[in-house]
């Protein structure tokens, strides 16, 4: 028996038979969840000032706790960074995780309990575990070691023992140390705040290790990745690391990147398993392969609710439980959480395709989508758009925002993108018609806008330069970690903002070359 296989046996058999009650107790679950963070909650001085300890039931948690955004608990976050204890949750929280993907400067800074690190986070890293073992059995993960890749930390208002930074640094600093045997790259190394030193380093540091696994963001795993050919000579990864067998990926859509992925590792049997993670929480994981929809993790310090987007924005929207949704409507998701959010608006949004279990695909941002004209342009159709037009015109894509034009000199409107592709089409102007083309498809909105260009004209692709992205994001000191560009916004502010950036210097470059 080799040690993949005890360590299954031991250890992940057990708890995939806890996740096999998804199915049958999913709404049960999640009531035991409410009760709980209640429970803990209740002597706190938010649970106070809401009366938690009255709360018994759903209806009375809806009428006690009201929606939040990070607007309405910054406050009290900021006072539980300095150090105040029992505010949203019992005792003193000493790790922050740095949100990205925001538009504007200031960062969001979400609490990591220590109680949300063990429950939520490092469970959802095991339960990935759990279900690839499960689809997987011959599988020999633990024979070799996971490249994990992870943004940086730095002390929080110097506190002793207090971090804030990226979440996967947060994870990386508290990690298990048996864990260490198991992954790279050293944890130095991990925590490096400069990502071209970083990627060099990890490069360098795994092109000799037996590799099995890799864990990370698409986008800055593929620059990693190129790193490591470049040092080895090597045309294919699976020469490098021939047993490298599956890539756990989050935080952005795959399927932009799928295409180079599959061109790097040319072969039979790589796996690839999406997770929805976030500095908030540990929310889905793909459980089986033949299915891109997520299982939505119901027992963790996780309690959901669902606002339908067709009412979002309304002063009082019919907000529902898990028991209370529908398949193939669109939610923006709240969440309750041992980090202490509490009915907090994380800002994504998902559709669910199944509820016995409850499986879910993540469509987009209550942020980032297109609604200048009516036209509800959402990410999931970006996507699968981009992806149409990618196909036909032999093109890959790095990165993309996009963005409306209110009126031109001619008084016509138009949605503009800026698109910097690792392959460019074979014609821009054919694969801008065949992205129009695809949303019309797929968007009735976006359809009857542009019928007959009368309030909307064709699309418009702005070919961005080589790293012009990247050269946005370390203007602004966002290079590498979670940080990732803005897709769709009703605002020209990122688009605008990208299109002016100049060049960086290559220091990064001439650093790696050494």
């Amino acid at each position: 028996m080799s040690l993949t296989s005890l360590v299954n046996k031991l250890y992940f058999q057990p708890r995939r038979k806890e996740l096999d009650r998804y199915t049958t107790d999913g709404e049960a679950i999640q009531q035991e969840v409410m009760e709980y963070l209640i429970e803990r909650a209740k002597d706190t001085e938010y649970g106070r000032k809401h009366l938690f300890s009255t709360i018994t039931s759903y209806d009375d948690f809806v009428h006690n706790v009201p929606i939040n955004t990070y607007e309405e608990l910054k406050d009290d976050i900021d006072r539980m960074r300095h150090g105040e204890r029992d505010i949203l949750w019992p005792g003193v929280v000493r790790w922050y995780a740095k949100s990205s993907g925001t538009t504007n400067d200031k960062s969001k800074f979400i609490p990591i309990t220590h109680e949300g690190l063990q429950t939520i986070h490092y469970q959802g890293g095991k339960d990935v575990i759990a279900y690839y073992l499960s689809n997987h059995p011959e599988s020999k993960l633990f024979n070799g070691k996971g490249l994990i890749l992870g943004g940086s930390h730095s002390p929080n208002y110097n506190l002793r023992n207090s971090l804030v930074g990226d979440l996967s640094a947060i994870l990386i600093e508290n990690i298990n140390p048996l864990a260490n045997f198991v992954r790279v790259p050293k944890k130095e190394t991990a925590l490096l705040s400069d990502f071209e030193v970083k990627r060099d380093r990890i490069a360098r540091e795994t092109l000799t290790q037996n590799i099995t696994n890799i864990s990370g963001v698409p986008s800055w795993m593929l620059s990693v990745l190129v790193r490591v050919m470049e040092l080895s000579g090597k045309q294919h990864l699976e020469e490098v690391w021939p047993n490298l067998e599956v890539f756990f990926h989050g935080g952005i859509a795959f399927t932009p990147y799928r295409e180079q992925y599959e061109q790097l590792i040319t072969k039979q049997g790589m796996n690839y398993m999406e997770t929805y993670n976030a500095s908030e929480g540990f929310f889905g994981i793909q459980d089986d392969p033949s299915d891109s929809s997520m299982s939505l993790m119901l027992d963790y310090g996780v309690f959901y609710e669902f606002l339908p987007m067709d009412e979002f924005g309304n002063d009082h929207p019919n907000i529902v439980p898990l028991s209370g949704v529908e398949v193939g409507r669109n939610y923006a998701m709240l969440i309750s959480t041992s980090c202490g959010l509490w009915r907090y608006e994380i800002g994504d949004t998902v559709q669910f395709t199944s509820t016995r279990p409850y499986k879910f695909i993540i469509t987009g941002r209550t942020k980032y989508f297109i609604n200048a004209f009516g036209e509800e342009l959402i990410m999931d159709n970006a996507e699968k758009g981009l992806d149409a037009a990618c196909k036909a015109t032999g093109a890959q894509i790095l990165d993309y925002t996009a963005a409306p034009i209110y009126m031109d000199a001619k008084a016509k409107c138009r949605h503009q993108w800026l698109i910097e592709f690792a392959k460019t089409p074979d014609s821009l102007e054919r694969f801008a018609t065949l992205l129009d083309k695809k949303l019309q498809e797929i968007n009735s909105d976006y359809e009857a806008k542009r019928f007959h260009d009368i309030t909307l004209q064709p699309l418009e692709v702005v070919l961005a330069r080589p790293g012009q992205f990247n050269d946005w994001l370390k203007a602004k000191g966002k290079l590498g970690g979670q940080h990732k560009i803005p897709r769709l916004s009703n605002s020209r502010k990122v688009i605008e903002e990208v299109m002016k950036t100049s060049p960086s210097p290559s220091q990064g470059e001439e650093r790696l070359s050494n």
